[in-house]
């Protein structure tokens, strides 16, 4: 999926204002600066006037600083370097983390909107990409759980 639409469908989930989305971001790295002018930019569908493409960079960012937000900052351990290359596998580990999801939620979320996966299939999203069992997470199943955790939020 394009960052851009993830970061669009993360907003409207949570009803996140720009300076929400902004402070995110400064959580997880404070020394990325990000202006509500900008967030405006990366939240604008691609054509429009002034629109910017999300880098995976500032995408982990606000991923990681969604789950520092929602369950805290662990202290006792280092802090993680940020992923380099975002997959869809990355953005439904880092939502899965943040929304404290258990196998059985990943599950009814994803048969809500009638899109059910087997145990074997979502567990296989979850493995390290050497593992001979990972499986790439499409993009019809990410946009589908992103729809279903919407429904689960919103009502």
């Amino acid at each position: 999926m394009i960052n851009n639409d993830i970061l669009r469908a993360i907003r409207y989930m949570l009803d996140l204002s720009d300076a929400k989305v902004a402070q995110l971001v400064n959580l997880a790295d404070p020394a990325v600066e990000l202006d509500r002018e900008q967030v405006q930019a990366y939240l604008k569908k691609e054509g429009e006037p002034g629109h910017e493409a999300c880098s995976n960079k500032l995408l982990v960012l606000f991923l990681d600083g969604l789950v520092v937000d929602r369950r805290g900052r662990d202290e006792s351990q280092p802090p993680r370097p940020p992923e380099k290359r975002v997959t869809n596998n990355v953005v439904l580990k880092k939502l899965r983390v943040a929304f404290e999801l258990k196998d059985v939620d990943m599950h009814q979320i994803l048969e809500s909107v009638g899109f059910p996966v087997s145990k074997p299939e979502l567990s296989a999203l979850f493995r390290q990409p050497d593992h001979k069992n990972f499986k790439l997470c499409g993009d019809q199943l990410l946009r589908n759980f992103l729809k279903g955790l919407t429904m689960r939020l919103r009502g």
